[in-house]
């Protein structure tokens, strides 16, 4: 399936008043957050990419242009020439569809629309969200329905307590917002084509669409309990640095993959072992 991407923000939030790097090109790693999303995406077998830019967009187009592969891979040099061990993005596609400067996201998929138009379906994302939910058991669910859209649904990430003031404006609980059993948008959307019919002119894609959609029954959502941390701030970004540094990084799904595939299955282990033990 196809990938849509909003990468065209201002991050106002995250930028130091000085750099006009966008959100999605700060870096976890030796790799753009941006990076990080796409990845996931191809290694559930979804490698066809549609970028929304707007604000920095050289940033990001310059980025793939001059990308080097030799940064996340193995590779030999012998005799000068470079032999790649394995490779990220040989077999992606990427459009780059710059789609203005201060288009709210449901603009943005309007204006890429003749990209999405006849498929059976599409993905859409922020770019600077991560998480490790399986995005197949999500598909699965979604293609089952009759819905127009399904979000990712997550619990809130906020710090704060829950203040339980009485008519007196006596406290009559604390309790942190996490146990209100709520959830927040978490990106990580499937849509139908026929979603960008509900959404106006300069809209919004969940403030507009979502909410229509919502009232007519026509928006799933798929609850998940796992790993989900957006960049939206610094001090996002950077524990999102610090774990990738501390090794632990449940985003990246293809190394969990990578890891299961070079590991003998555990059968496999005892069986060797009873064999041993026969023969000696």
């Amino acid at each position: 399936m196809k990938v849509v991407l909003f990468c065209g923000g201002f991050g106002m939030r995250m930028r130091d008043g000085d750099s006009d790097v966008p959100k999605p090109m700060q870096m976890v790693g030796p790799r753009p957050l941006i990076w990080h999303v796409m990845r996931y995406y191809a290694h559930f077998g979804h490698k066809e990419f549609i970028l929304c830019l707007g604000y920095g967009a050289h940033h990001i187009k310059d980025y793939f242009l001059d990308y080097r592969e030799t940064e996340s891979n193995d590779f030999v040099l012998r005799e000068g020439e470079l032999e790649l061990q394995s490779s990220d993005i040989a077999d992606w596609t990427i459009h780059f569809v710059h789609t203005g400067l201060e288009s709210p996201i449901g603009e943005r998929l309007r204006r890429v629309r003749h990209l999405v138009e006849g498929e059976e379906m599409f993905l859409a994302n922020y770019a600077d969200v991560l998480t490790d939910a399986p995005l197949d058991a999500m598909v699965d669910k979604f293609r089952a329905s009759d819905a127009t859209a399904s979000l990712l649904a997550v619990p809130p990430q906020a710090v704060f307590h829950i203040v339980d003031v009485d008519g007196s404006d006596r406290v009559n609980s604390i309790y942190p917002v996490t146990d209100m059993h709520i959830r927040e948008n978490g990106g990580y959307f499937v849509l139908r084509p026929e979603v960008i019919d509900y959404i106006p002119e300069n809209g919004d894609l969940v403030g507009d669409a979502g909410m229509t959609l919502a009232k007519e029954g026509k928006l799933l959502s798929y609850p998940w309990e796992g790993f989900w941390q957006p960049a939206d701030t610094l001090k996002e970004r950077n524990a999102l640095e610090a774990s990738y540094r501390a090794g632990t990084r449940p985003w990246m799904v293809w190394e969990k993959a990578a890891r299961a595939i070079d590991r003998p299955p555990l059968e496999s282990l005892v069986a060797q072992e009873l064999s041993e033990r026969d023969t000696s």
